[in-house]
């Protein structure tokens, strides 16, 4: 069993979308040293809708999480989209693309700004998000309810917040392809792990991104 965060971000925030900027060699080797700190084996990186990857001594999936006109969906695996246009695809045209790139399709943060888990897409996983442990029972049930195994992501944009939420992989080797692989097969187990500053620090996301969607009427960019 692989335990790896499938869902960063190698950027603090989000200025000049949808492509890289010189800060993400940086974040990207933040995030690899919080990981091996944090006892992961890997991190998938998954920008807004842009494809970062760079080869470091920790192991790193590339991804991609793409603004879909339904939410966020996270694509994982060995040849995710390098660029997406936010707004512009639908979920089903995104999970058609992912699995024609050997990817998975991942709901990310189902009930946070997000209208995903209405649709009848293809999806593979539902995540279980870091910053939305009070959604844990809903999303457990939705997952139920969509037949659909469970992922963890701990949707880190700094470093220290990488680990709160992982998923542990049941594959023979650590590869890219693998981890897509055991994804749409169910071979994952999501686990969420907040210690008391990371509570408390939750609270603070979720009224931040309430109040987001409502300034966006209803969508946030985290």
């Amino acid at each position: 069993m692989f335990a790896v965060d499938l869902h960063t971000h190698s950027r603090f925030f989000h200025w000049s979308p949808g492509r890289p900027t010189r800060f993400d060699p940086v974040g990207l080797s933040l995030s690899a040293i919080a990981g091996r700190l944090r006892g992961l084996d890997a991190v998938a990186v998954t920008n807004h809708d842009y494809a970062y990857a760079s080869q470091r001594r920790f192991p790193t999936i590339p991804g991609i999480e793409v603004s879909t006109t339904m939410g966020h969906l996270l694509v994982v695996g060995p040849d995710p989209p390098s660029r997406t246009r936010a707004g512009e695809l639908t979920p089903a045209e995104v999970v058609d693309e992912a699995h024609d790139r050997g990817c998975a399709a991942v709901v990310a943060h189902p009930y946070r700004n997000s209208s995903l888990r209405d649709t009848e897409a293809d999806f593979d996983a539902v995540e279980l998000n870091g910053k939305n442990p009070e959604h844990v029972v809903q999303t457990r049930e939705l997952a139920e309810r969509l037949d659909l195994p469970l992922t963890g992501g701990s949707d880190a944009h700094y470093p220290f917040e990488i680990g709160r939420a992982y998923t542990l992989i049941d594959a023979d080797e650590l590869t890219p392809a693998a981890v897509a692989d055991a994804i749409r097969s169910g071979e994952t187990e999501a686990v969420v792990n907040l210690n008391r500053f990371e509570e408390e620090l939750d609270r603070a996301y979720t009224r931040i991104h309430h109040a987001k969607g409502a300034m966006d009427g209803g969508s946030s960019p985290q």
